[in-house]
């Protein structure tokens, strides 16, 4: 049996999109997974995110709400806004009341990674509101825990906790993911990849 795993991010700055490239990489090294990589909608107009001078979303599929029971767990990519998950996410989970009213999504996995301004902009908090929902749908949080000896190097800037791969973009958002950052990010995808392929074959 196939274990199915959809990366499903949001990205305006494609920090998120970086680090999620990272966690394909890592979950495709694991056999009897099959990995895909998505995005949700957009809820900005052009002529807004012109103004914010947000580049080209990424060419990947637009996640329907309605597709997640098709698959058997999902890894979120979240740039966290006010320690918070942007509205984006906040509207892509408001359509999925049907499922809720069935239960149509309780007994999958999850994880979470994100993309901070600020090595306290908020990487936990947004991981811990964001339980909330999951909760509300069943769904099975899987942290990573301290698991990579990058997560507690404290020689240089690290995105990242226990709650899973992080990158701190800095406030003007020039700051790109570094290879610890990316590295993490390739381990938290194996490790999902192997705990998901445990789970849907037990």
């Amino acid at each position: 049996m196939v274990a199915k795993l959809n990366i499903i991010i949001y990205s305006m700055y494609g920090h998120v999109y970086t680090l999620a490239k990272s966690i394909q990489m890592g979950a495709q090294k694991v056999p009897g997974v099959e990995v895909t990589l998505s995005q949700i909608a957009e809820t900005l107009s052009d002529e807004v995110l012109t103004k914010m001078h947000a580049p080209p979303k990424p060419e990947l599929p637009i996640m329907d709400p309605s597709d997640l029971p098709n698959y058997d767990g999902y890894l979120f990519g979240i740039p966290t806004r006010y320690g918070n998950s942007p509205a984006q996410w906040r509207t892509f989970w408001d359509k999925t009341g049907g499922l809720w009213a069935k239960g149509g999504l309780v007994g999958k996995s999850a994880g979470t990674f994100f993309s901070t301004g600020s090595q306290h902009g908020g990487q936990e908090t947004t991981a811990l509101t964001f339980i909330t929902t999951l909760a509300h749908h069943g769904i099975n949080y899987v942290p990573l825990g301290y698991t990579h000896p990058a997560l507690t190097d404290n020689s240089e800037v690290v995105g990242g906790s226990a709650y899973g791969a992080g990158t701190v973009v800095g406030g003007d958002g020039s700051r790109q993911p570094s290879e610890k950052e990316l590295s993490i990010a390739a381990a938290q995808g194996e490790a999902f990849a192997r705990y998901l392929v445990k789970q849907t074959s037990s």
